[in-house]
C-alpha cells in the first residue's frame, strides 16, 4: 500500500522520504508566475508576501490529469494507493484526486478526506504510512484514519484576518470588525464539515495562546498527547505556545514546524497554532 498526500500536510522533505510518501504539488500563483510550494523557503516566501502588499497571491491545486499520471506510475509498479488529502471543505484538491481515481482500475486508488489540514493532516498520513509498513490491511488503516480524524484537533490564531478574507475562507464583515477592533481570533477546523470555525477571540496573541492551551485542556484532560506547533514567522510566540502546552498538558512527543507557504498565502506570516492527537492511537505503531 503506497500512501499519497499533498503539500498541505506540512511534511518536511526528510519526513516524506522517511515515511515513503508521494506528495502531490500545490502551487502559489504570483503575478510574475507560478511556483510549486516546496520550491520556496518559508522566510523567502513570507518576506515576499509582505513586500507584495496590498497584492496577495492566489493558490492552485494539481489537475486530475497530474494525479492520474502520479497514480499510474505507482500502480504500474504493482502497488495500490491510499490517497489522503486536505479537507474538501477548504480545497478542491481532493476532488481532483477523486476524478483521477475514477480513471484507474477498480480499487487501485482509495481516497480519504482528512477533513483538516497541516499538522492534523500530517498525523493521519503518518498513521497510515506506519500502518502500511506494518502490513495492515486497507480496511484496518481506514478504521485507524477515522479514529484519528475524530480525535485530532487543529487550532490556531492570527494577527490579522486579511489573508483568510482574500482567499474567501472567512466572512468579510467578520474580518473587517476584527481588524478594526485589533482582535486575534482563535480558529479551529470543525470536524462536522472540515471548515474553519472561530471558537474565541482575544486582544493579544499572548492571550490567544493561553486560550488555545485551555481549549486543548478541555478536550484532552490528562491524556497523553503528541503535538505539532506550527508558525509562519512567529518563532517566539510558537516557543511560548510549546512551553505552555508542555506545562499544562501531558505532552509525550512534540515538534515545531513552519507553516508551508501554500497555506501561508491564506494566513500571512502572523500565524501560530498547534495540532494535537492522543498518543494511544499510535500505540501499535510507534
Amino acid at each position: 500500500m503506497h500512501i499519497f498526500t499533498d503539500r498541505a500536510a506540512n511534511f518536511p522533505l526528510e519526513e516524506e522520504k522517511y515515511y515513503g510518501l508521494t506528495v502531490a504539488p500545490l502551487y502559489i500563483q504570483f503575478p510574475e508566475g507560478e511556483v510549486e510550494t516546496s520550491d520556496i523557503l518559508p522566510d523567502v516566501f513570507y518576506q515576499r508576501l509582505v513586500d507584495m502588499k496590498p497584492i496577495i497571491p492566489s493558490t492552485a491545486l494539481p489537475s486530475s490529469g497530474l494525479f492520474q499520471e502520479m497514480y499510474q506510475k505507482v500502480i504500474d509498479s504493482g502497488e495500490n494507493i491510499l490517497s489522503i488529502h486536505l479537507s474538501a471543505g477548504l480545497s478542491g484538491t481532493i476532488q481532483s484526486a477523486r476524478t483521477a481515481a475514477q480513471e484507474m482500475r477498480e480499487s487501485a486508488v482509495t481516497i480519504f478526506d482528512s477533513m483538516t489540514l497541516s499538522g492534523g493532516q500530517r498525523f493521519q498520513v503518518i498513521g497510515a504510512a506506519l500502518a502500511a509498513k506494518a502490513g495492515w490491511a486497507l480496511e484496518e488503516i481506514l478504521d485507524l484514519l477515522k479514529k484519528l480524524r475524530g480525535e485530532i484537533e487543529v487550532v490556531y490564531t492570527l494577527d490579522t484576518l486579511e489573508y483568510l478574507e482574500h482567499g474567501g475562507r472567512i466572512g468579510r464583515v467578520r474580518s473587517l470588525l476584527s481588524s478594526l477592533l485589533h482582535i486575534k481570533p482563535i480558529i479551529h477546523v470543525d470536524k462536522k464539515d472540515g471548515k474553519y470555525s472561530t471558537i474565541g477571540k482575544e486582544r493579544t496573541l499572548s492571550r490567544s495562546i493561553t486560550e488555545m492551551v485551555e481549549h486543548l485542556k478541555s478536550m484532552y484532560g490528562h491524556r497523553s498527547l503528541w503535538i505539532t506547533v506550527l508558525h509562519g514567522q512567529l518563532e517566539a510566540e510558537a516557543l511560548e505556545l510549546l512551553e505552555a502546552l508542555k506545562k499544562n498538558l501531558n505532552i509525550q512527543r512534540s515538534e515545531m514546524l513552519r507553516v508551508t507557504p501554500v497555506l501561508g498565502v491564506h494566513t500571512g506570516p502572523g500565524i501560530v497554532g498547534v495540532s494535537a492527537v492522543p498518543m494511544n492511537l499510535f500505540a501499535e505503531l510507534l
